[in-house]
């Protein structure tokens, strides 16, 4: 009964399209990120050229993805899915051409890497928010678990696999061509995403108009609300401090634990990486096969805090077996706690502001992996890899300790329970009407 639980979502019908629409894209983006390394090395570029590559598809996603989340409140959520997916199609279809025909640049490559990075600013809070209206709200944290069980199985596995595979037994530009047939058979499917998924006008609620607003009032109300919830903002600013402590040391410094300390080498460290993705996957699917806890948020933020413990120790570790370990049990809490969180979200969210604070939420978390990632390997010229992974490891669960008490949200879950017969959108900020309004 709970795997046919996790499964409930299937039974609907647009819920079916979407989903198998996400998979094939997410699996091309995993085989984009293998293709476009193998294009940029194939053009004679080295990690410099690498580098600026991938950066132009952070800066095109962290750029727009506060756009994305307004864009995703303002126009229809299917017409802004299909259309993210069609830009994504032609962008790699262009590259593809230029390829098979010799006539691709780095600078090409750049800027498809830039408008695929614009598109996910736009895709995922339309993503996000078009869920509560396909699905009864009893079926979200299936559906979150089950996006937090193919994810990392499509994206960090298999889509680079058959990429690499394609890379050496043809080129890169094969590679790249299949790319584009995953975007050309994700956008014919979301092309049958039938109209009922279609969202009402912003702001039109029992047959009034919809508000004309600027964008940056869009953009306000959105803040506005997310600084107004104690439990909303204490969890983004959880987020904010375990991004910037927890994410350069694990992607900067953790090849260098499995070097220095088990004498591995990349594959090594490749292995661990997937260790972690498969605990996050399998949590991610037994999360989706239970009902939503009554205790939610503090599960969440347990799951979070005592997650990152384990993390405190890597620095010490010399076998890879315990790091294995550690490693799995933080992608296991990681992904209870975000199929936790995005379900909440699309629960206690009000539907007109979803698209925001999805991408509120976003930005919050890319902003600071840059900047995380650029500190770590500063710090570890002073400071021992130890007292680096000590730190990190310990600080976040302090943060998710005050984030709970100060934001009261024991009592506040008991407040508002999610079950089977609560809608979405329920939270207080609803029962007064629209913020800001």
């Amino acid at each position: 009964m709970r795997a046919l639980r996790a499964l409930r979502p299937f039974a609907h019908r647009e819920y079916r399209v979407l989903i198998a629409a996400l998979a094939i894209s997410i699996f091309g983006s995993g085989m984009w990120a293998v293709a476009m390394v193998y294009e940029v090395i194939h053009l004679g570029g080295g990690p410099l050229e690498l580098s600026l590559v991938a950066a132009a598809g952070s800066v095109g996603l962290v750029a727009f993805v506060l756009a994305g989340g307004i864009a995703a409140d303002r126009v229809p959520q299917r017409l802004l899915i299909i259309a993210v997916e069609g830009a994504n199609l032609a962008v790699v279809a262009t590259i593809s051409g230029l390829a098979m025909q010799g006539w691709l640049q780095l600078w090409h490559l750049a800027l498809g890497a830039f408008v695929l990075g614009v598109g996910a600013a736009f895709f995922f809070p339309a993503y996000s928010a078009i869920l509560p209206r396909i699905l009864p709200p009893e079926d979200l944290l299936a559906a979150n678990g089950m996006e937090g069980t193919i994810r990392p199985i499509l994206q960090q596995a298999a889509g680079p696999a058959v990429a690499g595979i394609l890379v050496a037994a043809l080129s890169p530009s094969s590679a790249v061509t299949g790319v584009a047939a995953c975007h050309l058979l994700a956008f014919g499917i979301l092309n049958v995403l039938g109209r009922r998924s279609q969202q009402a006008p912003p702001g039109a609620r029992h047959g009034e108009e919809p508000a004309m607003t600027s964008l940056l009032q869009d953009l306000r109300e959105g803040i506005g609300y997310t600084v107004r919830t104690p439990w909303l903002l204490w969890t983004l600013l959880w987020a904010c401090i375990s991004v910037l402590f927890l994410i350069g040391p694990i992607e900067v410094l953790l090849p260098f634990v499995v070097r220095d300390q088990l004498g591995g080498d990349a594959r090594m460290f490749g292995f661990l990486l997937a260790i972690m993705g498969v605990g996050g996957a399998a949590a991610s699917l037994a999360t989706a096969s239970f009902p939503l806890p009554r205790r939610y948020l503090t599960i969440m933020m347990v799951c979070w805090g005592v997650g990152s413990l384990p993390i405190a120790a890597v620095g010490i570790m010399d076998s890879f077996w315990a790091l294995a370990l550690a490693l799995f049990v933080f992608g296991a809490t990681d992904g209870v706690g975000m199929v936790i969180w995005g379900t909440l979200l699309q629960r206690r969210v009000p539907p007109h502001l979803l698209g925001r604070v999805s991408s509120l939420d976003f930005f919050v978390s890319l902003a600071l992996m840059p900047v995380s990632m650029a500190l770590a390997g500063p710090a570890a010229e002073v400071l021992p890899v130890w007292l680096i992974f000590l730190v990190a490891g310990a600080v976040c669960p302090v943060v998710a300790v005050v984030a709970m008490i100060v934001a009261r949200m024991r009592a506040d879950e008991l407040t508002h329970p999610l079950d089977h017969r609560t809608d979405q959108g329920t939270d207080e900020a609803v029962k007064g009407g629209r913020v800001g309004s």
